[in-house]
């Protein structure tokens, strides 16, 4: 583990201190000096002059799907070169601490997005642990790239004490003996340092497989009765409830509201995803932002939202996009794995007459915006659709869109590849989101819808988004605090051991560009996954943007490449645990 020396950089340390230009060694592994005066280089010690260059923690990245690459690429370079250096697994009720390979397959891989032979592949040849204790155990023994904490999914659980086929039926409710048993895989998980419970209340996450495909999540089936029951062991302990709301309702998360609740009681830490400024409903964020302040104010509570700081877009192939499963005709052409079968159902007139009666629904509970004018091809075997909407194929053709969209699908089917943004297309309501003091910065979803969402870099896109504002000299907040809402907020809310430049701690740096926190943060690229024969996800890449990464001291990106022993060594990152509560 090489010495080093940092000299000149503008140092930001992870709190809303102001920022100040210094150096800072970092020696066997930790952070042992910071200093505002030069400090001279030791014998050995190698030195790195950044001078016009900012010096953060590393990120956290909270909300992340890596459950199962992690197993195949420990490196997680594809965050890390984005100068991620913490992340967490077991998000939205989907954990692998426990329970059946193919089990866990079924839950995963439709939901997020990533192709169940692979993801099954992965844990049938990797799984040999069944508790959370061995699941550390293993993730310890990893050569990790960024450090990993971790949440005790609740589908997960569920299935596991209750039997996957019982776990999804509707009425079934766990027996005393299986809430006991639920609760003590949970106390043992937070006493391995898992930061809390995640759970799911969305029907439109739906199983993969064969034996129960299109049933909604484990966790949906639970009652609050449930859900309370364990709440009571995360409230106890002061441990963090994460739940997915029913978007589709928007009701529900009023009953999350009235779990974090603290009057009378102690609150129990919640966060839901996810605050954004959606196309369909304009106004919707400012309501939520009201409500969180209420909550964590008058009913003295500890609730965030979880929000990205950057516009939320995603891409399509065909019809195979997670936003299809929020009405019951999306959700029966997603149902049918097989393409050709597929290309089938586009052609049925009742389904296409249903298809478009459900699109153009104005009552049925939404969040995509369903505007076709709202859409850019940007690849299909008719190069002359490229760049075109599937609104402008419509009025050429002098059809309605949604039968364009139909025939497109019947066509071309997952050849068909289309883009568009969902929420936060607006700057300045994009900027009261990331400024409200009720939300945390995150949920990336990194590691999931791997064709469709792109978030990995989103603490450059909000460093870049203030950063304008300020350079416009219209600030809507400083330097130090986005990089604070970055690291060192999260790391204190999570209880982890991460986000500041301390001496005396582990030393997880970045070193960045800031000329270069530009447009260049926007640009797509589909990067091939060797261990998944090489299949294509869609990321944004920023080389010229992040020009070191340390994690644990350890050099783990170079000018925006990971280094060659980046996954293959140990030393980088380990499992932290969560210290908050009892």
């Amino acid at each position: 583990m090489a010495d080093t020396l940092i000299k000149q950089a503008r140092i930001f340390d992870g709190s809303t201190n102001p920022s100040f230009v210094g150096d800072v060694r970092i020696k066997d592994g930790k952070v042992t000096s910071i200093s505002k005066t030069e400090l001279s280089p030791m014998p050995g010690e190698t030195v790195v002059d950044a001078k016009g260059l900012w010096l953060t923690p590393g990120f956290i990245d909270f909300h992340t799907h890596y459950d199962a690459e992690i197993e195949m690429a420990p490196d997680l370079s594809e965050s890390v070169r984005h100068g991620i250096t913490t992340i967490s697994l077991g998000s939205c009720s989907l954990s692998l601490a426990v329970g059946d390979p193919v089990d866990l397959a079924d839950m995963f891989s439709r939901v997020e997005a990533i192709p169940r032979k692979n993801v099954l592949s992965i844990l049938e040849s990797k799984k040999n642990w069944n508790s959370a204790a061995e699941y550390k155990k293993h993730l310890n023994n990893m050569p990790l790239g960024p450090n990993v904490t971790s949440f005790a999914g609740h589908s997960a659980i569920r299935a596991h004490v209750m039997g996957l086929e019982r776990s999804l039926t509707k009425g079934e409710v766990p027996t005393k003996q299986e809430l006991e048993k639920m609760n003590q895989i949970l106390e043992e998980a937070l006493d391995q340092g898992f930061m809390g419970l995640s759970i799911n209340t969305l029907v439109w996450d739906k199983m993969d497989g064969s034996r129960f495909r299109s049933r909604p999540l484990p966790s949906t089936f639970a009652n609050w009765k449930e859900y309370q029951y364990l709440n009571k062991t995360l409230r106890k302990r002061g441990k963090i409830f994460q739940g997915v709301p029913n978007v589709s309702t928007k009701i529900n998360v009023l009953m999350f509201l009235k779990e974090a609740f603290g009057i009378f009681r102690k609150p129990l830490k919640t966060t839901i995803i996810s605050l954004m400024d959606v196309k369909f409903d304009p106004g919707l964020y400012k309501l939520l932002g009201v409500i969180g302040r209420i909550t964590n104010t008058i009913f003295k509570s500890d609730f965030r939202f979880q929000a990205l700081p950057e516009p939320f877009d995603l891409y399509a192939d065909g019809m195979d996009v997670v936003v299809f499963e929020e009405f019951a005709a999306g959700a029966k052409a997603n149902h049918i794995e097989d393409e050709l079968e597929r290309k089938q159902l586009m052609k049925d007139p009742s389904y296409r007459s249903w298809f478009k009666r459900q699109w153009t629904n104005w009552f049925l509970p939404r969040v995509f915006h369903r505007n076709f004018r709202e859409t850019k091809i940007v690849d299909a075997p008719d190069k002359s659709l490229i760049g075109k909407s599937i609104d402008d194929v419509a009025k050429e053709k002098g059809i309605h869109s949604v039968t364009a969209f139909l025939d497109l699908v019947a066509e071309h089917g997952n050849k068909v590849r289309w883009y568009t943004v969902m929420a936060n297309h607006r700057k300045e309501p994009l900027q009261k989101i990331i400024n409200y003091p009720d939300v945390l910065i995150g949920f990336s979803d990194a590691g999931a819808h791997l064709r469709g969402m792109a978030h990995y870099n989103f603490p450059l896109r909000m460093l870049k988004l203030v950063r304008d504002a300020e350079q416009e000299n219209k600030p809507f907040m400083t330097i130090e605090k986005a990089v604070h809402r970055l690291t060192g907020e999260i790391g204190d809310w999570f209880g982890i051991d991460a986000g500041y430049i301390k001496e005396g701690k582990r030393a997880d740096l970045v070193l960045i560009d800031p000329t270069k926190l530009d447009d260049t943060l926007a640009q797509d690229v589909e990067a091939p996954m060797p261990f998944m024969e090489d299949f294509k996800r869609w990321v944004r890449r920023n080389d010229d943007t992040i020009k070191k990464v340390y994690i644990n001291g350890k050099l783990a990106i170079d000018k925006g490449k990971p280094v060659t022993s980046l996954g293959k060594e140990k030393g980088y990152g380990s499992f932290l645990e969560s210290k908050i509560g009892t």
